[in-house]
Parts: C-alpha cells; structure tokens; sequence
C-alpha cells in the first residue's frame, strides 16, 4: 500500500515572519523620514535657543526715539506753563542698563548688555509755586487721558502721576512711560520720560550722540529767564 504523499505547507506558513510583517513602502518614505527627522531637530535647537536667549529685544533707532522723548518733555513742558519759560536742569536723552534675558541671565546675574539699552529724558525746575504746578500736572494728565495712555499710579506724599503708553509697533521701541510730580520741600517740578530697552546699531556712541540734548523750545516774546526765588510753604 502506497503511503499518502505529504501536502505541500501553506506559503503564510513557509514565509519568513519578518517578510510577512514587512510593509510595502512608498514612494519617497526614506525622505519623508529624513525631513521629519530634520523638522524635529530643527524645533528642538530652536526651543533651547529661545530657552537660552529668551525673547529678543526690538530693534533701537536712537535718532527716532530721541525724536519721540522730546515731543513729550516739551509737550510737558508747554502744559506746565511754568511763569517765563525758565530753562531747565538735566534736559539730556540718557542711556540706561538693559539685562540678559532668557537662562543666560543666570551666567550674567546684575551684568548690563553693552548693545542693549533704554532711553531717558528728565528735566526740572526749582521754586515753582503749588498753584502753577497743580494746573499744569492737571492739563498735562488731561492730554495723556484723551490720547489713551493707561493711569498707572499717583504720587503718594506728593502731587503727581505715570501713565504708560498702551500703543505699541511690533518690534520698534517705544515710549513706555511717562512721569511728573512736583517736590513741596523744594518746589521742584520733575518730568521723566522712559522708553524700554532696545538693541543698538552698530557703532553707536553715547557720549557724541547728536541728539543727546535737549533744550524747551522758545515761545516768541517770552523771555528765557528764571522766575523770582521763593521757598516753597509747607502745608
């Protein structure tokens, strides 16, 4: 009697296990896996980067925001309509420290950025009376309201206020606040004007600036004298 002659094995049980998982690839799949790859890697340098250095400063123009702070300081002076226009101490666009941002701040705790700073305007005048300085902090806070600046806060112990400028252009400095009181020891009348920190250009020097200073335009007719000294009355 013959013996029964052996079925031949199905082929899914003769084929590798590896050859039955295998996919079929597509077109292109090596290079969409290597775009993806360099997609990734990409998002991942620019997220340490962002860590590292945090969010960049704006771009500075000091000529345009020198231009900008002293529209405001003589603005304010015009509303302070200060008894002969007297001239004014400080009257100087300065410069101050601006700090690294981001984890890098911590490898340059309190260390200011060479190429990085923020701008300034401050002006006074002593002996101005309590009625003179009121009207004229009252007409200049009235002007800042009806432009949109924000009320930021009032002088505790003495007359004055800071409004912040809600305006803003993305990446361009701006006129952040902006200051005034009035002194009662020493009848001082003080403006400051402050634009936040912004990235230099190249070869900008402070100290020949010529933009740094700054003189209260004159009003034809109106004399550029001081006023009469007198000590301010305490109340």
């Amino acid at each position: 009697m013959n013996a029964p002659r052996p079925r031949p094995r199905p082929w899914y049980r003769t084929a590798s296990r590896r050859r039955l998982l295998r996919r079929p690839r597509l077109p292109g799949y090596r290079g969409a896996r290597a775009l993806c790859a360099t997609l990734v890697a990409s998002a991942t340098v620019a997220a340490f980067a962002w860590l590292w250095y945090g969010s960049p400063y704006p771009q500075s123009d000091p000529d345009r925001i020198a231009v900008r702070l002293k529209d405001q300081a003589q603005r304010a002076y015009d509303e302070a309509a200060l008894p002969g226009r007297p001239e004014v101490e400080l009257g100087r666009v300065e410069t101050g420290a601006c700090y690294y941002r981001g984890l890098r701040g911590v490898a340059h705790i309190d260390e200011g950025r060479p190429d990085v700073r923020s701008f300034d305007l401050d002006w006074q005048v002593t002996a101005v009376p309590e009625d003179v300085a009121r009207s004229g902090l009252q007409r200049m806070r009235a002007r800042l309201e009806r432009e949109g600046w924000t009320f930021v806060d009032t002088g505790v112990d003495r007359p004055g206020f800071r409004f912040r400028n809600p305006a803003g252009e993305d990446g361009v400095q701006q006129v952040e606040h902006v200051d005034a009181r009035w002194y009662r020891e020493t009848g001082t009348y003080s403006v400051s004007v402050y634009a936040g920190c912004g990235k230099l250009p190249d070869g900008f020097d402070e100290y020949t600036w010529p933009e740094r200073d700054w003189v209260p335009e004159a009003v034809p007719g109106a004399p550029l004298t001081p006023p009469a000294a007198r000590s301010a009355t305490p109340r």
